[in-house]
């Protein structure tokens, strides 16, 4: 099975060390090269995104994955890169980040708007709030499409009120569907173990989250013996106006653990 990668190399490499970028729900390795793969090759790092199975280019099927499938393929991709990676994800990918530390050894990882490790009940309670109809679809025809299925659900879900609508649409067209399996897991058929993981992580949420509340990230923050920090945009931090301080914030921590 083929999956698709998106990596940049920089003009002026300072760093031996390699990034892996982990999308979540409904996305691809495309929205890490809006801007921060431009970022972190800009800042010397070799950096590397990958769109799980049935996602973007990637060849393999959504339905019927579960969260270890989607771990075997960023273990696929980090073994292609010459020493184990700092692992980044947001959102489910951040839940793959960790369920991915479970049995892998990394220099250090950083989860964004990530799934927390004790399930997506509260997620899934704001998304019935929200919407009670968008819910019971998700439950009748066992997909996770009908999240996504509207600009205005997009925009809900992912962005700031103030989005510009043209991205917003962009970046709807790209959204793909998820698994329905992958998410019974994220409820309790597979959670994370918090207690196998050693690598330091930087927890990092978004105020305006409406998705992952600011409780769940600091809950992740808490089980990782971190503190959680908060930037002011909605969930997709890696595409809302205010990326570049995440990233740079990414970029100062790695930098402060030394990772060569």
């Amino acid at each position: 099975m083929k999956l698709e990668t998106i990596t940049r190399t920089p003009a002026n490499p300072k760093h031996k060390t390699p990034l892996l970028f982990v999308h979540g729900m409904w996305h691809g390795a495309w929205c890490w090269d809006e801007f921060f793969l431009p970022f972190f090759a800009d800042a010397g790092w070799h950096v590397t995104a990958l769109s799980l199975r049935g996602h973007a280019g990637s060849e393999g099927k959504i339905q019927g994955s579960g969260i270890m499938d989607y771990v075997n393929d960023v273990e696929e991709i980090a073994k292609t890169l010459p020493t184990p990676p700092v692992v980044i994800g947001h959102s489910m990918g951040g839940f793959v980040v960790q369920k991915y530390l479970e049995r892998n050894s990394a220099p250090a990882g950083a989860l964004l708007g990530s799934n927390p490790p004790n399930g997506l009940w509260y997620a899934t309670w704001l998304v019935f709030k929200h919407s009670p109809l968008t819910l019971f679809k998700v439950l009748t025809q066992f997909r996770l499409a009908p999240v996504v299925e509207t600009p205005n659900h997009t925009r809900w879900a992912f962005f700031s009120d103030d989005f510009p609508q043209d991205e917003l649409l962009k970046y709807h067209a790209k959204l793909n569907d998820e698994s329905f399996r992958m998410y019974l897991d994220l409820l309790g058929l597979n959670l994370a173990k918090p207690q196998k993981i050693k690598t330091p992580l930087l927890v990092l949420g978004a105020d305006r989250d409406t998705v992952i509340a600011m409780s769940d990230v600091q809950h992740t923050a808490r089980v990782y013996n971190t503190k959680a920090e908060f930037f002011p945009m909605a969930h997709d931090m890696m595409l809302e106006k205010g990326w570049r301080s995440v990233a740079e914030r990414i970029n100062e921590w790695l930098n402060e653990k030394g990772i060569e």
